[in-house]
């Protein structure tokens, strides 16, 4: 039986995952990296150690499994999005990859809206503009860096340059470049129009494809740097929201999932291109043909706890602060925790917004503070699934992904605040299976998404029901969490000076 390739390019890490056609594991290989923090608000990383943390992955699932190497049929990827890669004629960097988590370029932001008023260019690209978009943070490049602007042959994303890396074909697919925000949303195309009134060059950016489409194989160089043969189909893959969607099953409307990792995102799909008329969520070119995917983002999911851990509690695991979370009570006791530690997007759009402990007393405890913190991450999910539901959007359950998944406690907290029975993926790493089906799809094992995710995707029988205790007390309690950030909105300025 052949077997399938697949790499999730994260922000904190690289996952590489071999499987078989029915969704059989054979190993996986991670391997960690870190951002490049220049200013507290800049967020970078250099993609040759993205690359050469690949690269040891591959090598790795090859070391693991040797008797495999010769039976691997195609090879997918999914990749952090929104981020800013700059390549030179000879396909180097000209400088660190401006990544998504970045806030330089507000100021850029508003001079992208000077030339396109905002209404016209969010009619186009169905999203509004944040930081840490590629769109923007170019516009910031030329504007502050000219002298690196003028060394530009091409852009592209994160997972682009790593794929570029193993087949040596510049371009990129339809979901990720929706999330660079000049890309013409309904109609899969970049926003030509947009680019040239903006100012910058057509010929920066590379051809766009379908996520299934075969953007090359196997090099001869990347061979020998991974210990894969050469020649194996290479897939252009996809956005890491989209594509781990795909590797939890969701190809149709009525689900929903709930992802909590280092960000949150709250996801579902539609079959045409909806978006919301605030500019709230943001809505992009699905993997699958014909549909788009909502998405409501948060800055801070996971990393919240990781935060807590390691700043402030100075626990040892995640285990641990579950443990003490279950020890509090549904509302924490009365606290509240608004998760803005790195600013946020969803539904505000505001680099400057900051985190908040509100409601401290002298009766609260370590195990008050985690729970607030998880409560406070579903709490801005759900401001997501408000705006879905405003959309006439509906859906019928939640699939639970990411590291919240593995928390019950995380999983009861969304089964109340939601209203609805909660579900969880057997499937393991689901970014890289994700990746691993686009990479079947393309090369004719499965003849579609539905069909392998029917073949490979499979759920756990333990499911997280709501509670109407808490479900009754999430409801009140969220409508104060609505007022915390519309309150303190002009003092959170005082706190990035």
């Amino acid at each position: 039986m052949g077997h399938l390739l697949g790499i999730d390019i994260g922000t904190s890490s690289v996952k590489s995952l071999l499987m078989d056609e029915e969704g059989n594991v054979a190993a996986i290989a991670q391997k960690e990296y870190d951002m490049i923090k220049p200013a507290q608000s800049w967020a970078e990383q250099k993609m040759e150690q993205l690359w050469e943390a690949t690269a040891w992955t591959i090598r790795s699932l090859m070391g693991q499994c040797p008797q495999l190497k010769g039976e691997i049929s195609g090879i997918g990827y999914s990749g952090q999005m929104h981020g800013l890669v700059m390549l030179d004629t000879a396909g180097r960097e000209v400088r660190n990859a401006i990544i998504w988590a970045d806030q330089r370029s507000a100021q850029s932001i508003e001079r992208i809206y000077q030339a396109v008023p905002r209404q016209e260019y969010q009619a186009v690209t169905r999203n509004a503009l944040s930081t840490g978009f590629l769109v923007s943070s170019l516009v910031w490049v030329r504007d502050h860096e000219p002298d690196v602007y003028e060394k530009i042959y091409k852009v592209m994303l994160p997972k682009d340059h790593i794929r570029f890396r193993m087949c040596g074909e510049m371009g990129t697919d339809v979901s990720d470049a929706s999330s660079t925000a000049i890309f013409d949303t309904a109609g899969r195309q970049w926003a030509w129009d947009l680019i040239r009134r903006i100012g910058l060059e057509e010929s920066f950016f590379v051809p766009c494809h379908g996520p299934t489409e075969i953007a090359g194989t196997v090099s001869g160089e990347c061979a020998r740097e991974t210990g894969l043969p050469e020649g194996i189909p290479v897939v252009y893959g996809g956005g890491d929201t989209l594509v781990q969607a795909l590797g939890n099953g969701v190809v149709r409307p009525g689900m929903v999932i709930s992802n909590i990792g280092t960000a949150s995102q709250l996801v579902t799909v539609a079959e045409k291109p909806v978006y919301d008329r605030e500019f709230r969520t943001n809505t992009f070119c699905h993997v699958g043909e014909g549909q788009w995917l909502l998405m409501g983002a948060n800055l801070s999911g996971g990393v919240t706890l990781k935060w807590l851990r390691d700043n402030i509690l100075e626990m040892d695991s995640y285990d641990a602060m579950t443990d003490l979370a279950e020890q509090s009570v549904p509302g924490s006791n009365g606290l509240f925790f608004l998760p803005y530690l790195s600013g946020e997007r969803t539904p505000w759009n505001d680099p400057d917004a900051r985190g908040i402990y509100f409601g401290l007393s002298l009766k609260h405890d370590r195990a008050d503070m985690i729970r607030a913190a998880m409560e406070g991450i579903i709490y801005a999910q759900k401001s997501s699934l408000k705006i879905f539901q405003g959309m006439g959007l509906s859906f019928e359950q939640v699939v639970a992904s990411g590291g919240g998944a593995n928390s019950r406690v995380f999983r009861q907290i969304l089964a109340d605040q939601f209203g609805c029975s909660v579900v969880t993926s057997l499937v393991r790493e689901q970014g890289c299976v994700g990746a691993a089906i686009l990479a079947g799809v393309g090369t004719g094992v499965f003849s579609d998404q539905r069909e392998a995710c029917e073949r490979i995707v499979r759920f756990s029988p333990e499911v997280t029901e709501p509670e109407e205790t808490g479900r009754k007390l999430y409801e009140e309690r969220f409508s104060v969490f609505e007022k915390l950030y519309p309150a303190n909105r002009e003092l959170f300025t005082f706190c990035t000076k």
